[in-house]
């Protein structure tokens, strides 16, 4: 019998929360959560936010009064709404109203005897700009006469367009839980995502080592943009230019392997395989292709598989508004709701996506030793796929490769769970940018998709209404709510826009703008769709058995798998994970199948 790869614990965070036992992902349909369930939701948050606390046996408030868990809900209800998901960018990242920036300033000194003015010999430039001159030497201080028309750069500010962002919660520091000085940030997130993935699985970290050889375990994860706040390449390329030095921890904290590495050393201090795998938008799919193959090869038998993605800076967001990919306070004020909160409207009138900040990691396992070791099993990644676009005018632009990718996760949960299984029971987790040229192109391909497989009324899922687009978590952001919803069976609607767009082709697509209640339906699969700048695009699908649940994703550039799970390893679950598999392809596409 071929290895299933599949996955028995999941982590991380981004601006809903933290990701094990789904809480993001309820944060994401608080609105649709029972009275004890929003409570829970609502207390796990505000303890994240420091709002209150656990204290092993109850929850008390920050100055240590005891409180039950429904007056935590009550009286931290509007904090936590109001410091989760999109909101305006936040002084912890920086001021968008108040960016530091130089201005160039050309002066021509008119007074004849120029400018004089006393300087320390350390401080003088070497050489001498033109027209300064040293008018006395008084040991350490310098007296210069500066004539004539000078180039200046001054300190400055500057108002940025882009005011919103999909920031962790509000109040939260990845940092703090452990001696996380001069780390970059993506690394602390990066900590405490695998962290929160392995306290999920139920079962000490050692006792899973005894278990393999060394060489058996691998870390597949990196970042897109490198570590580019301070204390890594953002602040050694800003050093020399802002009158510092580089340190000796900037260039090496700041390369894209690190969310591997640092987990490896810090977290898992593994002395197996490591690999990081770097594809845009799709970097968490690529990293869960690579570790699906080596698991099906049997070289090895557990794989932590994650992206860890800091992109709340000025250099990022100044990047991405110049290729006018964001939306903007102008751009939105023209839609008539400039609220920062509602910035990304997949499948809406809109105009640019909004940048986030994510952690995300997931343990795999060959389906022989989980079983072997009792674990909860809550999905599997029997295979990945990839298709490229071929030649294109535009990096960005749309091409065929995502047809390709979509085309085979479908055909594949079609042939796991029948035809039924395909067009009634299953959910698309679109890549769902929010930008105008998204909109147009991911709806037509599924659409098309769905007319060629005879599905109508497809719901559609798009997570980055919620929490942003996360770069090279973005992919496993959806996958984490594809697990949630498989889970729960509430699709989260997209609830930032108020109606679909005219130019979105839906003709067989069902597009919720509230959350999609489908416990009665039984999802069975639920396909993930990403994108990515070197177009490629993947597609993921689950199933469950009984009702089996399939769940499909496509994700950004690079690869696609599908994942099979359910809530336990042990009885009625074994048939499913026997058979279970999944597709994805570059536009990735992979298949999840829930279990039993």
């Amino acid at each position: 019998m071929a290895i299933l790869p599949v996955i028995v614990g999941y982590g991380g965070c981004n601006a809903a929360g933290r990701s094990s036992f789904d809480q993001s992902y309820k944060r994401m349909i608080l609105e649709s959560l029972s009275g004890a369930e929003r409570e829970t939701t609502l207390a796990g948050l505000a303890c994240m936010m420091g709002l209150a606390r656990w204290d092993g046996s109850g929850y008390r408030d920050m100055a240590g009064a005891p409180l039950d868990r429904a007056a935590v809900a009550a009286r931290h209800a509007g904090a936590v709404v109001d410091g989760t998901l999109i909101r305006r960018i936040e002084a912890n990242h920086f001021d968008p109203d108040a960016v530091f920036c130089h201005r160039n300033l050309t002066a021509e000194l008119c007074d004849g005897e120029g400018m004089r003015f006393r300087v320390t010999r350390r401080q003088l430039p070497s050489p001498l700009p033109a027209g300064w001159e040293v008018a006395a030497d008084h040991g350490d201080t310098l007296m210069v006469t500066v004539r004539g028309a000078q180039e200046w750069r001054l300190p400055a500010t500057q108002s940025m367009g882009v005011k919103a962002a999909g920031q962790l919660p509000r109040g939260f520091d990845p940092g703090a839980g452990y001696n996380s000085r001069f780390q970059p940030r993506g690394l602390q997130m990066a900590v405490m995502g695998a962290s929160d993935a392995i306290h999920s699985l139920g079962v000490s970290w050692q006792n899973l080592c005894a278990a393999v050889r060394p060489d058996e375990i691998g870390t597949y994860a990196s970042c897109a943009m490198g570590q580019l706040s301070d204390e890594g390449l953002g602040g050694m390329l800003r050093a020399s230019l802002l009158g510092g030095r580089a340190t000796a921890k900037q260039l090496p904290l700041g390369l894209n392997s690190m969310p591997a590495d640092f987990v490896n050393a810090y977290v898992l201090g593994s002395l197996g395989h490591t690999e990081a795998i770097t594809g845009a938008c799709a970097s968490f799919l690529y990293n869960l292709h690579a570790a699906v193959r080596d698991i099906r090869r049997g070289v090895r038998r557990i794989a932590l598989v994650g992206g860890s993605e800091a992109a709340v800076t000025p250099e990022i967001i100044e990047g991405f508004a110049n290729m006018n990919a964001l939306a903007n306070e102008d751009a939105m004020t023209r839609l008539g709701d400039p609220d920062p909160r509602r910035y990304s409207r997949p499948f809406g009138y809109n105009a640019g996506f909004v940048v986030a900040e994510a952690s995300q990691y997931l343990f795999l396992m060959d389906d022989a030793l989980a079983i072997e070791l009792g674990l909860d099993i809550h999905g599997a990644v029997p295979e990945v796929c990839i298709d490229a676009d071929g030649v294109k005018k535009s990096i960005s632009g749309p091409g065929p490769g995502n047809y390709l990718c979509l085309g085979k996760a479908a055909a594949a949960a079609r042939a796991l769970l029948g035809e039924q299984g395909l067009r009634r029971r299953s959910v698309v987790f679109a890549h769902g940018s929010s930008t105008p040229q998204n909109r147009v192109t991911e709806s037509l391909i599924f659409d098309r998709i769905a007319a060629a497989f005879g599905i109508t009324d497809w719901p559609i899922c798009a997570v980055k209404a919620y929490v942003g687009h996360s770069l090279a978590a973005a992919s496993g952001d959806q996958v984490m709510a594809a697990i949630g919803t498989l889970r729960h069976g509430v699709v989260p609607g997209i609830k930032t826009v108020t109606e679909v767009a005219a130019d979105v082709h839906a003709g067989r697509l069902r597009i919720p703008l509230a959350d999609y209640d489908a416990r009665e339906l039984g999802l069975d699969a639920a396909i993930v769709n990403a994108k990515g700048l070197a177009a490629i695009t993947p597609a993921d699908w689950c199933s469950r058995r009984g009702r089996r649940r399939r769940c499909s994703n496509v994700v950004t550039p690079g690869t696609g798998a599908r994942i099979v799970g359910g809530a336990n390893a042990r009885g009625r679950q074994r048939t499913l994970i026997g058979s279970a598999w999944i597709v994805a392809c570059l536009r990735r596409s992979t298949v999840l199948a829930k279990g039993p």
